[in-house]
């Protein structure tokens, strides 16, 4: 598991240079991607979703489900402590936004409309805010 103790610190142009545009926007500019657009919306395969920042694990393939809004949804993050909740006032809403705890990038919002019967969150994480990696 990744070690969220040390948080990653880079300059904005560092970020740029690793980051494809698409990553760049979401996980440095609070961006979001079009529904049903994401390269994870649909994935089944099982293993783990990192944070495409910096490799921080963030989600397994077990917590994964379909939820129809176009978003690789889960019901738990693989540790809270990798994660952080913050009130997002935004856009004329109030939502609780996601990020990924070790390098501070935006993944997307939490909210409680996600299965009753696995504690009735469903993280809404942008595809381009993830890596995926299968298990070894």
């Amino acid at each position: 598991m990744a070690d969220t103790s040390e948080k990653i610190q880079k300059t904005d142009e560092e970020w740029r240079a690793e980051l494809s545009p698409e990553a760049y926007a979401i996980l440095r500019q609070a961006g979001t991607e079009r529904p049903f657009t994401g390269e994870y919306n649909a994935t089944k395969d099982k293993g783990m979703f990192t944070c495409g920042g910096c490799g921080n694990e963030l989600f397994s393939s077990d917590t994964k489900f379909d939820s129809g809004s176009g978003w690789p949804s889960f019901t738990d993050p693989v540790n809270r402590e990798n994660v952080t909740l913050i009130e997002d006032r935004s856009h004329g809403m109030v939502r609780v936004e996601v990020r990924c705890a070790k390098c501070d990038g935006h993944l997307g919002h939490v909210f409680d409309d996600g299965p009753a019967d696995a504690g009735g969150q469903r993280y809404c994480i942008n595809s381009a805010a993830l890596q995926f990696a299968p298990p070894e």
